[in-house]
């Protein structure tokens, strides 16, 4: 083998993780090499012009998590003169019910507990006191627990504060609530059907569903934040993220570099020295970073780790798969509340009810027949995206089976392996497109173009979505929190590996999914301090 190049820090995948960590070590002096085995950086980040004119996010697009979070807080001045530019609009979610009511809400939560006590009196109040609660007397305690380093002395100092503060039994119900399932919660604390289906599809968001351990935290914890915080996106497209950080990469001396899969990671000792692409040795000074899932860095790239931590990477438990659905528009839809079409992301469902049987059928295998639509309107934030007048429909569902066993309305033919196709995948697009035209009517009549990405196309877009499971793991309580990617592993838990200068980040270790950079940002802190 040749040594092709030798860099502080080497990190496997490009994904939000990766180039959070990346940057956060160019802007401290140090090179990085980034390697991308795709043909574009940026993981689930990937902005195509899938229609002429119209600027399509294909997979994620919405950018809260990162806004709030530790990362760009560090970030957010070099990633601003690196040409990022963020933008939100006035609204933060809404919720369509075919053939029911139709809310949109404000970023603002006081104008969210208005709109719900004009509803059913009360009902805003129990949304503004969850809320203050969860940015409240909850606050430290939560994103203590959800960002910082799970087995770390802050860690501790964090939980014995608590443990003053609220006794032993105040921190017993704290615990009791966090592992609390949606459906519990809301059926004690709100009054209405429209309060529950307009919170329950911000469950699937991470992975969970309204019955699931946990899902009343995730739910009432990302309800809040967007309703507080908006939705952002980037200007232009999420891939000039992708540009930014690469900048501030490169101005470091460091190096993104796409077509480079990684074969193996090369250790000595103790330590890792570097990682191999074919017949290249890409040497790291410092440390070794992968955003992989455990099976990928436990079998593919480190294939002599004892047998035990073999074994609980193959017992790592993906979730749901996910599809995605993008429609160029002629001009906006016709929502049945015209007021939506000012919200940047509205949820399509009948009731909490409908949400979880639409769980339950996926869980089972079947293609459900009423699936929840997360219905994304990047022109209602960033006209840049779309020729002037039209519209653009970023369609997300997280209730898919993997492996298909039965189409829960009977419509579908289901191949005899199971396996996701064309026509499964463009019949259920004709599914969802039909059940966009009872809250968007005449909705066909606009449609320029539509794509869809099925489960199996988002595994083959990005190998970390495990049979297009977007969260690249389930975030139940037991692969969750201080235990994911796994517990029982004193040298392989939280992005700590039994080498000492390799890292493990990415959706499927702590904090787990979404844009927010945090696993990154806590692998840059690690790597800093030595």
């Amino acid at each position: 083998m040749s040594d092709a190049h030798s860099a502080d820090v080497v990190i496997v995948g490009s994904g939000m993780n990766s180039l959070t960590c990346a940057a956060l070590l160019a802007v401290q002096g140090l090179t990085v090499t980034v390697l991308e085995r795709n043909a574009v950086a940026g993981g689930c980040i990937r902005t195509e012009e899938l229609f002429p004119g119209f600027t399509h996010d294909v997979l994620s697009s919405w950018y809260p998590l990162f806004m709030g979070g530790a990362s760009y807080a560090a970030l957010s001045g070099p990633l601003a003169a690196a040409g990022l530019e963020f933008v939100q609009g006035e609204y933060s979610t809404g919720l369509a019910v075919p053939g029911g009511p139709s809310l949109a809400l404000r970023q603002n939560m006081d104008d969210t507990v208005r709109r719900f006590n004009s509803v059913a009196p009360g009902e805003g109040d129990a949304l503004g006191a969850m809320a203050a609660r969860m940015f409240g007397p909850d606050a430290g305690l939560v994103f203590g627990l959800l960002g910082g380093e799970p087995y770390r002395w802050p860690m501790a100092k964090l939980l014995f504060g608590a443990w003053r503060e609220r006794g032993m039994d105040g921190l017993m119900a704290f615990g009791s609530q966090a592992l609390e399932s949606f459906r519990r919660w809301a059926m004690r604390d709100l009054r209405t059907d429209l309060a529950r289906a307009m919170i329950a599809p911000w469950v699937l968001h991470s992975g969970l569903g309204p019955d699931e351990a946990s899902s009343a935290l995730i739910g009432k914890l990302t309800f809040s934040a967007v309703v507080s915080g908006g939705m952002p996106m980037v200007k232009g497209g999420s891939a000039r993220i992708v540009q930014a950080f690469t900048r501030i990469i490169e101005q470091a001396g460091g190096a993104v570099l796409t077509n480079s899969h990684v074969d193996r990671v090369l250790v000595q000792g103790n330590k890792a020295t570097g990682v191999a692409v074919g017949t290249q040795v890409y040497s790291a000074r410092r440390a070794v970073v992968c955003n992989v899932t455990p099976g990928q860095l436990y079998g593919d790239l480190l294939p002599e780790v004892e047998p035990a931590l073999q074994q609980s990477a193959r017992d790592y438990h993906y979730g749901r798969g996910g599809m995605q659905i993008h429609f160029a528009l002629s001009s906006p839809p016709d929502w049945i509340d015209p007021e939506l079409t000012r919200v940047p992301m509205v949820h399509v469902t009948e009731s909490m009810e409908q949400v979880c049987a639409s769980v339950v059928a996926a869980n089972n295998g079947w293609l459900p027949a009423r699936p929840t639509l997360a219905v994304g309107q990047p022109v209602a934030v960033d006209v840049t995206r779309a020729p002037d007048g039209h519209w653009i429909l970023w369609v997300q569902m997280q209730e898919l089976p993997t492996r298909i066993k039965g189409d829960e309305a009977g419509q579908i033919a289901v191949p005899d392996d199971g396996r996701w196709n064309e026509q499964v995948r463009e019949a259920m697009a004709d599914r969802v497109q039909a059940r966009l035209e009872t809250v968007m009517p005449g909705l066909s009549r606009k449609i320029l173009g539509r794509r869809s990405f099925c489960p199996a196309d988002l595994e083959a877009l990005n190998m970390n979505l495990v049979g297009g499971d977007p969260y690249s793991g389930v975030c139940s309580p037991d692969q969750f929190f201080f235990m994911r990617p796994f517990a029982g592993h004193k040298n392989a838990r939280s992005g700590v590996t039994p080498w000492r200068n390799l890292h493990h980040i990415g959706a499927s270790v702590h904090p787990g999914p979404g844009l927010g950079g945090q696993s990154g940002y806590l692998a840059a802190q690690r790597i800093l301090k030595g």
